[in-house]
């Protein structure tokens, strides 16, 4: 059964960082598109970072270039959003999510995703 866990999140103040953990059961994600997702009250989800398995390119939104970084640990099927220079504006539910094909990584390509964690950023 395929499942996707999210943690890591938590309550920081402007400027700080957090290191957002997916760990994934039932699939590899070396194998899939995997992405990190993000909801704030009231908002439709955005892309943060997608990578589509067929090239591997991390390709990050603007408003999150420079500050995210994406990575990966295939032994042991986790993948790392790393969070640093946090704004307010970041506060939102973040998911994680894979998606079977190859050529895409967006909102609808998806087909797996976890139940999300939190991130507050407010002083």
């Amino acid at each position: 059964q395929e499942q996707l866990v999210e943690s890591g999140g938590g309550l920081v103040q402007p400027g700080g960082s957090l290191r957002l953990s997916c760990l994934a059961s039932g699939l590899r994600l070396d194998y899939h598109s995997i992405g990190w997702f993000r909801q704030a009250p009231g908002k439709e989800r955005e892309e943060v970072l997608c990578i589509k398995s067929s090239d591997s390119i991390t390709h990050y939104a603007d408003s999150v270039k420079g500050r995210f970084t994406f990575s990966r640990d295939n032994a042991k099927n986790t993948m790392y959003l790393q969070m640093n220079s946090l704004k307010p504006e970041d506060t939102a539910i973040y998911y994680c999510a894979v998606g079977r094909g190859s050529y895409r990584c967006d909102y609808h390509a998806m087909d797996f995703w976890g139940k999300g964690t939190l991130v507050t950023v407010s002083s």
